[in-house]
């Protein structure tokens, strides 16, 4: 299949900074980065970042929490702390973990304290997750100007980063997996489950309503 590539201005960010949307290549500088964020439901997260330029792969996952090793099941029980998260890795020479943030702001609602969209719950609240002084200035900076653009304080968190834990095999590549499952509209791919899942959320059109044209994965 062929992705149309999309260019977007990072208007908020240095003049001439620019994130394209494309699949995901190879490092081109033969460096990579990691970043660690939560945004909700992570299949929605993987599926974002899984279409810009520079990201080399996205794995979904736990982190925040205490309990080692958890299964999906017990972090949507609640009590062991963790968010579902997603752990990006990029090449720098191809996009910035400032880029990443900018667009990571404009696919979330960062004024939901109390989940994403749909999702209620502790485990499906947002996050950065920094490993080093650098990411920290970086993801102030970014939720400084996140809060200016939407002339609120954004209430996303910048924490410290924790253990990061690969959710099952069933999780990753939800959004563009064939394998079938059964919904309550009968049997579907993974991929053909997700877009009904998001639609239903409601994520685009909150992500829409705050952000407008500075909403990067709308429609994805």
């Amino acid at each position: 299949m062929t992705t149309t590539r999309r260019t977007l201005t990072l208007g908020v960010l240095a003049a001439g900074m620019l994130a394209t949307l494309a699949p995901p290549a190879m490092a081109q500088s033969g460096d990579t980065r990691t970043a660690i964020v939560a945004g909700g439901c992570f299949w929605c997260v993987e599926s974002d970042f899984h279409r810009v330029e520079g990201v080399i792969d996205v794995t979904v996952g736990f982190t925040g929490g205490t309990v080692e090793a958890p299964s999906y099941n017990q972090v949507v029980r609640g009590g062991t702390g963790h968010l579902e998260a997603a752990q990006i890795t990029f090449d720098p020479g191809v996009i910035s973990y400032d880029q990443i943030l900018h667009l990571f702001f404009r696919s979330i609602d960062p004024l939901d304290a109390g989940g994403q969209f749909c999702d209620r719950g502790d485990h499906y609240t947002t996050a950065i997750f920094v490993t080093d002084d650098a990411q920290r200035a970086s993801a102030e900076a970014a939720a400084t100007a996140a809060s200016a653009e939407l002339g609120t304080p954004v209430v996303t968190p910048i924490r410290a980063a924790m253990p990061f834990w690969h959710a099952e095999a069933y999780h990753q590549g939800y959004h563009r997996s064939t394998r079938l499952v059964v919904t309550r509209f009968g049997p579907q791919t993974k991929a053909q489950a997700y877009k009904l899942y998001r639609a239903a959320c409601g994520r685009d059109d909150r992500v829409r309503e705050l952000w407008g044209p500075d909403a990067p994965f709308v429609g994805g």
